[in-house]
């Protein structure tokens, strides 16, 4: 891989080869926590505003720890070809079950419980709970949800509209208090992420480089506005044409012009499997062998396949790393480095490989 490349093979900063290795994470015996002393690391080179108003561990303290790590009931599981699958799921359970269980306390949660759950969507059937990350199959998925919950027959006849504007999908905090704890401990909790700085992109793509009613007069012109020296007229009226680096000012801005949006927010904050203790993980990497597995782990039925296609967009090049690798480059090294600071946490739960930035 030629020197300028943006991805490495490497741990984390500051973090040596824990990323890499589970086990090494239980070495660490010196009285300094690595994870304070990567932290103050990471602050210290945020502008002084932005340690203030971002410190990107803040909001991870004082939390309970999870309950402990819950077996998969695998007997609906046939056949042995899923050994590797299986072994590589119980890796990703038992990483992140690691990591939080060495980087929590045990002080009272913060954030309420309604609040925790806003984002996991319920299929009774066959008890499943899903926590969505946009920019990782969620469309498709909640296809699939749909098609469990027998609201559709087939996840190949699911309009883009209906998926997310229909409303045919209950979440969990529309329930009572009560009935959102019997299914977290009860249901099968499920989450599929993807490599940060790739959702990141890709999220861009999607929003700001083609026609959007929302994104454009809602994002773009406050984006334009703000970041942009000199912006024409035309710009600044349909906040159409924001460039990445642009963006990238507006993600890192202490005061934004405008707030965050699920699709470029943390799956730190968005689904916290600090505090959630999910049965399964699944990698946007790796979606059609995660999915055909867990579909089988939830007795799906043998018929129901995740869909291949591509929601919107179809023609355009899937955001790999090498698409990334081309963004990246009108970034700064410093824009880099902060917008990796922004997704930390992701990276470390996950046990993504950090960039070279």
């Amino acid at each position: 891989m030629p020197k300028e490349a943006i991805w490495s093979r490497s741990a984390p900063l500051g973090l040596s080869k824990y990323e890499m290795a589970v086990s090494s994470s239980r070495n660490w015996q010196s009285k300094a926590d690595p994870f304070n002393v990567v932290a103050a690391s990471l602050m210290s080179q945020l502008p002084d505003q932005q340690k203030m108003n971002e410190a990107p561990l803040s909001w991870f303290r004082g939390v309970y720890l999870p309950p402990a790590l819950h077996p998969l009931n695998k007997t609906i599981v046939k056949g042995g070809k899923w050994k590797d699958t299986d072994l590589t799921q119980e890796k990703r359970r038992s990483f992140l079950h690691d990591f939080c269980k060495k980087y929590n306390s045990r002080k009272k949660v913060q954030t309420h419980l309604v609040h925790l759950v806003s984002r996991i969507y319920v299929e009774d059937r066959h008890k499943v709970l899903y926590c969505e990350v946009p920019k990782a199959g969620c469309s498709n998925w909640k296809r699939v949800l749909m098609v469990l919950n027998g609201l559709a027959t087939s996840a190949y006849n699911i309009s883009h509209d209906d998926v997310h504007y229909g409303k045919h999908l209950r979440k969990l905090d529309s329930y009572n208090l009560k009935e959102i704890n019997t299914r977290l401990n009860m249901y099968t909790k499920f989450i599929f992420v993807r490599d940060p700085m790739e959702r990141l992109v890709s999220a861009f793509r999607d929003k700001f480089e083609h026609p959007n009613s929302y994104y454009h007069p809602v994002f773009g012109k406050a984006i334009i506005k703000k970041y942009r020296h000199n912006a024409d007229e035309e710009a600044l009226k349909t906040g159409s044409g924001v460039k990445f680096k642009e963006f990238i000012q507006y993600l890192l801005d202490s005061h934004r012009p405008v707030g965050m949006d699920i699709h470029w927010e943390q799956i730190s904050k968005l689904c916290y499997p600090c505090l959630i203790n999910y049965d399964f993980i699944g990698k946007f990497e790796t979606l059609e062998e995660d999915a055909t597995y867990f579909l089988q782990l939830v007795g799906a039925p043998a018929d129901l396949k995740f869909p291949k296609f591509k929601d919107r967009h179809s023609s355009d090049e899937r955001t790999s790393a090498e698409v990334v690798r081309q963004y990246l480059k009108e970034l700064s090294k410093e824009e880099r480095q902060l917008t990796y600071n922004f997704y930390y946490l992701d990276y470390l739960m996950f046990n993504y490989t950090s960039p070279i930035v």
